[in-house]
């Protein structure tokens, strides 16, 4: 079957740290070989594995994200440590679905991606340490949140910037997920 039709589920996580009293978020650069987004700045996150359903993770999940709840949120933690080195605590909770997106018809590959924050004060390693990285993503590094789009950036993660730019102006705990998609031609946006 052609991949590009195929639409997997994905999490990714933004990580956020206040250094020098300034948000900062963790990103990282995809490889030139990449089929999907090459060379492109990105938060670590990937598709949704099988394993990841059956993982035993503590905390009620955001009601919005469903059934699959629990092997997204998996997903984000495992791929936020295999891609960074770094380690989540494994509590739902502990992370905060902000933002849905859907990968556009006719790319290589696509994703149904949830997008949460989470705080680097709940890594439990070293927030600096990359060591135990896998070699997906290069070049990672924390920069200042408001620097972030000088940074080669694919289209959805400028506009995932921004909403995590609002949500610390006003950090609503009750706040509506904005989710992009594309029907008959055309982008969309809803809130869940």
């Amino acid at each position: 079957m052609d991949k590009s039709k195929i639409i997997r589920d994905a999490a990714t996580v933004i990580l956020l740290r206040e250094m020098q009293g300034v948000p900062h978020v963790l990103m990282g650069q995809r490889g030139a070989r990449a089929v999907f987004m090459p060379n492109k700045f990105v938060f670590p996150g990937g598709a949704v594995d099988a394993e990841d359903h059956g993982a035993l993770l503590s905390g009620q999940p955001d009601a919005r994200l469903g059934e699959g709840a629990v092997g997204l949120c998996a997903a984000a933690l495992r791929e936020l440590r295999e891609e960074t080195g770094l380690r989540l605590r494994a509590d739902m909770q502990a992370l905060r679905f902000v933002f849905r997106a859907i990968t556009p018809p006719g790319r290589p590959r696509r994703f149904d991606a949830r997008f949460f924050i989470a705080d680097a004060g709940d890594v439990l390693n070293d927030p600096d340490d990359f060591s135990e990285a896998c070699d997906e993503l290069s070049h990672l590094h924390w920069i200042a949140l408001s620097e972030a789009r000088g940074l080669e950036l694919p289209f959805i993660t400028e506009v995932v910037l921004s909403e995590v730019e609002g949500l610390l102006r006003v950090p609503d705990a009750g706040h509506k997920v904005p989710f992009f998609y594309h029907e008959n031609g055309r982008s969309h946006f809803a809130l869940l």
